[in-house]
């Protein structure tokens, strides 16, 4: 891997309230350069928090704390919120999950394409326009000026991914973080905006950190896969090597999926142990 784009070492968050504290993220550290690298795991398993954390969107009552946090060589815990406004949506953008709940609905989805680009570059309207068009037609809608006029609710739940991956590539970002983008959305839309979000890290040379929990997803789509369990990471490997995963988790994950073809009376449940987040921590 050339120079990554974000470091992350001994990523920890906790989470304060009435009762104590919880650590919800513990010692979680990788790189992401010029690739697609996937987090995944169960519903709480810390995923999203991790992705918030790069972009420091969690709320007050979470602390967070890293030997590193570094984007692009810039330590970003030591940024002012100011500096990290810069950074947010510029240079590091999010995709989220599902796209009628990120899209203002009265706005039209050009409007809002336009503002992404407006807020970080000192151009017209018409020039955001035609850019915001541009970028449109780069995520393959068709007849991106009639697009460009709709608003949220007359678009397709496809096509509300694709203007939303365009809000978030307008500003030319480095890094994209994308939480659960085609979850959604049915199977061949889904295919078609991984193939897209293929080709723009190839030929932008960008990079993803996609999070899922769709392990036949991301051993296909991704390179690198890391698989986190209690807010840790037990275990990382590439991802056209997740058959091999060593780690009882990580095979428990794998063996609960559902194959084609495959007859199976009852698929295994997963057995959880309360040593595997111990014996992660001692290691630490």
């Amino acid at each position: 891997m050339s120079d990554p784009i974000l470091c992350v070492r001994n990523l920890n968050v906790r989470y304060f309230g009435a009762r104590g504290a919880m650590h919800a993220v513990r010692n979680v550290s990788f790189e992401v350069g010029k690739e697609k690298v996937a987090i995944i795991g169960e519903s709480g398993s810390g995923k999203s928090t991790v992705g918030r954390a790069v972009m420091r969107l969690l709320p007050d009552v979470a602390r967070v704390e890293a030997d590193a946090l570094d984007f692009e060589g810039r330590n970003m815990l030591a940024l002012s919120e100011k500096a990290m406004q810069d950074i947010r949506g510029r240079r590091i953008s999010m995709i989220l999950q599902d796209p009628k709940f990120s899209l203002n609905p009265v706005m039209t989805v050009g409007e809002q394409v336009s503002e992404a680009y407006l807020a970080h570059f000192p151009v017209s309207r018409a020039e955001a326009r035609r850019r915001s068009i541009e970028q449109l037609a780069a995520v393959r809608i068709r007849d991106p000026e009639h697009v460009y006029g709709l608003y949220p609710h007359e678009v397709s739940g496809g096509m509300g991914q694709r203007i939303m991956i365009a809000m978030m590539l307008i500003p030319d970002p480095a890094l994209i973080i994308a939480d659960e983008p085609t979850s959604a959305l049915d199977v061949t839309v889904r295919l078609q905006v991984l193939a897209l979000l293929d080709d723009l890290v190839r030929q932008r040379g960008i990079g993803l950190l996609f999070i899922s929990h769709d392990l036949n997803l991301v051993q296909s789509f991704c390179d690198r896969v890391l698989i986190m369990y209690a807010g840790q990471v037990v275990e990382e490997l590439r991802a056209d090597e997740l058959d091999k995963a060593r780690h009882e988790y990580s095979q428990g994950l794998l063996a609960s999926l559902p194959r084609i073809g495959a007859r199976r009376e009852r698929l295994p449940t997963l057995n959880r142990r309360s040593e595997w987040a111990l014996d992660l921590v001692r290691q630490k």
